[in-house]
């Protein structure tokens, strides 16, 4: 009876040598033409699953008993001499790596049970250490000559308890690390990803153990699954041993998850239907409804807000410069206009998007931080913040102006040059952050006044409003047949909402699911939401169009229209920043409908809202001119005209002094043709930003 069981290993081992000579010829073939520099076999668990009914059990045995497999495959690999290298010595150390597992564990699930089992786990990886060897086989000497080996573990070095030659006393051995046993080592902290969290929780942790050739592969901020076997080890406190112990996964093989958008995945029914959609000729209305159905309205915003989520195309160019393909587009609105929800639902459609409130993020925590970390030998490693979680997606930044200055200069390096540099505690470093930025925000004093400058209302800085490609201003205008369409598809919305709470509690027998469907459709999207973020994907991934003449025509035209080149004397209205949006909304736009070319129809759509956004904001009333001005300085044209004439009078009356009566110098400036409101605005304006003074009540003096 006692035969049996070797019987049965011996057929596991002969199994495993079958499997991997029917699959894994090639690769085995790579690692013996490769062999030392590599000499990791990677074996596709679902490989092993369709290996007949044997590899099912293979597969299982993996899961519960990932030790005895990894040996059992090694055994299978010498028996049959699978690796033969050059030398014709036996290799050693080959290590066997599984992949592709179908079950992936949170971080959080993580229990007693799982100890000793394989596991996957998936997430970000938040910190990495450096690479260092690690001894996994240490050689003792004893005074009289004789060697002791012993093997570690991760963890604490163990001493042995004396020399191992027969009839030796020596107790005390030293380390002969020239022939001990090396091997690369790196920590890893994975957290999970954002996605998947509950609302309030904080993402949970796992630290993970890398040795030989996979230490090195991965860099803090890449999402990756971890395979590997979960060990655990006790706590030591203050030199007393816990009761508690640490978890760790010991690392057999790390998956980067393809970055970006290309994680989503995207079967061929789903292709399909995308190719189906691109070709409907209501696309341009489908889309925008789709965002955010449940806010009535803001057709333009959604618009816009569609073409951010498909982006225009990044440009490398050959000199090594990067032309960005991200808007940003940003909301400044009356409260209680939705602004948040809009946010929020972005959040959902794009594949990849973080959202954070500008009153509660420094600029630590949008960039990166460096922290002091007991992990590892307490170096201070670097933390990456939102705009890097949310790279190549979308960052929906709300109450950006409730930020701290500092804590908003952090946005300009990230939305022009789309990367954010780092110089802190020693670290210098560059991260990527290619998003696009969506943000929020609401007028200085709380609410629009209409007759009011505008520029003047909005209460962020000029040089980080001349880097949004579109600027909206959602104003709330009492309207009555706006209004009552609002409160008509607020209480539809509410009702319906109503009605299905009541039903799931107690059902309603006129109440079935086309009732319901049929009540919901005002607030439905008309493209299903995982559908959309396909869309998206899909697009950014297939699709990169290029302008046609009659396109570049029309864009160049409307921009020359708006620079006004005829008369030098006005204000100068539109920076090149604006043809640069342009160029990547109309990309955005062909991107929509999956076409190749950017179209005459893309420019026009593009010009309309670029012009309905500028009206807005840098609409200079009297002239009838757009002053861009406005927005990229803070100060019209109008405004710096009557400074300059105002700092004249003060030294023409004023001579070698320059300082002269208030009084005089608004009556000889407002001979000129200017209101004396204006002057007194001037003069106030000189003073408040320090070019002027007022020495005594009533005389104004240039500093």
């Amino acid at each position: 009876m006692e035969i049996a069981p070797d019987m049965h290993e011996g057929d596991k081992i002969g199994d495993w040598s079958r499997l991997l000579k029917s699959k894994y010829k090639k690769e085995l073939g790579e690692i013996s033409r490769e062999y030392p520099h590599k000499r990791s076999l990677y074996i596709d668990y679902r490989e092993v699953e369709r290996f007949g009914k044997v590899g099912i059990g293979l597969a299982d045995e993996l899961l519960e008993s990932p030790g005895k497999v990894i040996e059992d495959v090694g055994d299978a690999i010498k028996n049959n001499q699978l690796i033969r290298i050059k030398d014709g010595k036996e290799p050693k150390n080959i290590n066997i790596r599984f992949i592709n597992l179908p079950k992936k564990t949170a971080a959080r699930d993580i229990r007693s049970d799982d100890i000793n089992k394989f596991l996957s786990v998936e997430g970000i990886l938040r910190k990495t250490t450096e690479v260092r060897p690690r001894i996994v086989e240490a050689v003792f000497k004893c005074p009289a000559g004789h060697f002791t080996h012993k093997i570690q573990k991760y963890g604490k070095f163990i001493d042995p308890d004396g020399c191992a030659t027969d009839g030796c006393t020596f107790k005390k051995l030293d380390l002969v690390p020239a022939r001990s046993r090396f091997v690369d080592s790196q920590k890893l902290r994975v957290q999970e990803s954002p996605e998947g969290l509950r609302g309030g929780e904080q993402p949970q942790t796992l630290d993970i153990d890398v040795t030989d050739d996979l230490s090195g592969q991965v860099s803090a901020g890449d999402r990756v699954i971890v395979n590997g076997i979960l060990r655990s080890m006790q706590r030591v406190i203050k030199g007393e041993k816990s009761t508690v112990f640490d978890i760790f996964l010991e690392c057999n093989s790390i998956e980067v998850a393809e970055k970006e958008f290309e994680e989503v995945e995207i079967d061929e029914k789903d292709e399909n239907d995308i190719q189906a959609l691109s070709k409907d000729p209501m696309i341009y209305r489908m889309i925008p409804h789709s965002v955010a159905p449940t806010i009535y309205g803001s057709e333009d915003v959604k618009e816009a807000i569609a073409l951010q989520l498909f982006g225009g195309i990044a440009k490398e160019m050959p000199d090594g410069s990067r032309l960005r393909g991200d808007i940003h587009v940003l909301l400044i609105g009356d409260p209680g206009i939705a602004k948040s929800q809009l946010l929020r639902y972005v959040v959902k459609l794009s594949p990849r998007a973080i959202y954070t409130s500008g009153q509660s993020s420094t600029s630590a925590g949008l960039t990166a931080t460096a922290v002091k970390d007991e992990f590892g030998e307490g170096r201070w490693t670097l933390e990456a913040g939102a705009l890097v979680l949310a790279d190549m997606g979308v960052a929906a930044v709300d109450e950006m102006d409730k930020m701290q200055k500092e804590d908003r200069s952090a946005l300009h390096e990230a939305m022009e040059q789309q990367s954010i540099s780092v110089a802190k505690a020693g670290i210098t470093a560059t991260l990527k952050s290619r998003c696009a930025l969506l943000g929020a925000a609401n007028p200085k004093y709380g609410r629009f006044d209409m007759y009011g400058d505008i520029s003047d209302q909005i209460n962020m800085p000029p040089s980080l409003l001349s880097r949004f490609d579109l600027i909206f201003i959602m104003t709330d205008q009492p309207e009555q047949k706006r209004d009552l369409a609002i409160a008509q598809h607020i209480l539809k919305a509410h009702t319906t909402g109503e009605l299905i709470a009541q039903h799931k509690k107690t059902p309603i027998p006129r109440v079935t699911d086309e009732y319901i469907q049929q009540q919901l459709k005002p607030v439905m999207p008309d493209i299903d939401p995982s559908l959309f973020r396909k869309y998206v994907a899909y697009a950014k991934r297939n699709c990169f169009p290029i302008m046609s003449p009659d396109a570049k025509e029309a864009l160049v035209n409307y921009y020359l229209k708006l620079r006004g080149i005829a008369e030098p004397n006005k204000p100068v209205p539109v920076t090149a920043r604006q043809l640069e949006a342009l160029v990547r909304l109309g990309e955005a736009s062909a991107r929509i409908r999956l076409s190749n070319t950017i179209e005459i129809s893309d420019a026009d759509r593009v010009i309309h809202i670029v012009d309905a956004c500028l009206r807005q904001i840098a609409y200079d009333a009297k002239t009838g001119n757009f002053d861009i001005d406005k927005i990229a300085t803070g100060i019209s044209k109008e405004k710096r005209d009557i400074v300059r004439v105002i700092k004249d009078a003060i030294r023409d009356v004023g001579g070698e002094n320059r300082r002269a009566s208030i009084d005089q110098v608004i009556e000889t400036v407002s001979s000129k043709g200017f209101s004396r409101d204006k002057v007194r605005e001037g003069i106030d304006m000189l003073l408040r930003n320090g070019e002027a003074m007022e020495p005594k009540h009533g005389i104004i003096q240039l500093i």
